[in-house]
């Protein structure tokens, strides 16, 4: 088996299961944030229809005040997951993203996220 060539600059790490990911204005699709960097982010969520590449995520904990508004991306890959349960009717994808260009604000608070809540690397 061969390895894939890691692309990623910067480490990735895992963050509580509390955390979400909501894409758009509108949370078009919402998932569960499993990992993240400076750089970028991966979430799962249930669906057929990928998210929009010209978009932007928000970062949010349904228990606390944390909201991190309008991180603009681009995908980088989203692909559906081999569940467990083969009977369920469900669509599990995991999508990919790299961050545009942030903001100076949202770069702090970007980091800021990772010190206080990332838990170990990816």
């Amino acid at each position: 088996m061969t390895k894939r060539k890691e692309h990623r600059k910067r480490k990735r790490f895992q963050v509580p299961k509390g955390v979400f990911v909501g894409v758009g204005p509108h949370f078009t699709k919402v998932g569960r944030l499993t990992d993240l960097s400076t750089d970028g982010l991966a979430f799962r969520y249930v669906g057929n229809r990928k998210p929009s590449s010209g978009s932007y995520v928000n970062i949010f904990m349904l228990e606390g005040s944390l909201f991190l508004a309008k991180l603009p991306i681009k995908i980088i890959a989203d692909v559906e997951m081999v569940e467990k349960a083969p009977s369920s009717s469900l669509t599990i994808r995991r999508c990919y993203v790299k961050f545009r260009k942030l903001t100076p604000r949202q770069k702090t608070e970007l980091e800021r996220f990772i010190e206080d809540y990332a838990t170990v690397e990816a």
